[in-house]
């Protein structure tokens, strides 16, 4: 068998999951993870009844608010079984359930059109997603149809990966810029173990992530970002400028996308290796 060298690369420091797909999520202290990413990870999105679309704060135009919405499962997620509901927070503090008849038309009267709750994925779903006009963009002032993997509520990859260097690379570039985790919705965020403020998850490409005692993860691209990034969301305001830092810095990417070799249970203090 061949000698493989693991390189530490730090630890973790928080660990997200989005029961609901662009809605504010939970901090979790642990998480299972499976081939299909953090168990319960955008098991939920609304969909919008006139086109058939998924919702996604990508096109801000219709669906800006869509991150003063919190989601959060009722029960702990568990392999095998099925998916449990989810309790979601609305910008007026009110609660709903996914098991509530009149759920649809209370996140319909919310968000000011109409939409409906889904669990199961259509096979070739798809979204709308809004460019703004920015240098560095791959379009300009337009609204494109974006595909997203068969079958998920994913934009393109399972698992997302961000370092507490990038953030900090940001912040250098931009000081007047609220660079926070939130506004990048990783899944799993790492803190290295130098001090080094750099877009660190760029040289990860390629290569294999060990986290803790069993989850391996294969990084398979970066992580491009889009209008969202600069959505007011909590007490973060809109600042065009946190993209427009990624697009001039780092070819518009912050952190990475990673897909499971191996699952198993991650905790806030693993630590993160590379292979």
């Amino acid at each position: 068998m061949a000698n493989t060298t693991k390189s530490e690369l730090g630890s973790v420091v928080s660990l997200w999951r989005y029961p609901v797909k662009s809605m504010m999520g939970e901090e979790l202290n642990a998480v299972e993870v499976t081939n299909h990413g953090l168990l319960g990870d955008r098991a939920y999105a609304l969909r919008d009844p006139s086109n058939g679309k998924v919702v996604s704060a990508k096109n801000p135009r219709k669906w800006a608010n869509l991150l003063d919405f919190r989601a959060a499962f009722a029960e702990p997620p568990r392999a095998q079984e099925e998916i449990p509901p989810v309790r979601i927070t609305l910008p007026d503090g009110g609660l709903v359930t996914s098991e509530q008849s009149d759920l649809n038309e209370l996140l319909t009267d919310a968000l000011g059109r109409e939409v409906t709750l889904a669990a199961k994925a259509p096979e070739t779903p798809s979204l709308e997603e809004y460019w703004p006009d920015m240098e560095g963009l791959d379009h300009r002032e337009t609204v494109t149809d974006e595909a997203m993997p068969a079958g998920t509520f994913f934009d393109l990859g399972v698992t997302h990966v961000l370092t507490t260097a990038t953030i900090d690379r940001l912040r250098e570039l931009y000081p007047q810029g609220r660079f926070e985790v939130r506004r990048y919705r990783p899944n799993i965020v790492v803190k290295p173990a130098s001090e080094e403020k750099d877009f660190l998850e760029n040289a990860w490409v390629a290569h294999t992530l060990v986290i803790g005692d069993e989850v391996r993860l294969n990084v398979t691209g970066p992580c491009p970002r889009c209008v969202m990034t600069t959505l007011p969301q909590g007490d973060l305001p809109k600042d065009p400028g946190i993209l427009r830092t990624a697009a001039q810095h780092n070819q518009v990417n912050v952190g990475v996308y990673a897909a499971v070799i191996r699952g198993g249970t991650i905790r806030r203090g693993d630590p993160v290796r590379l292979e």
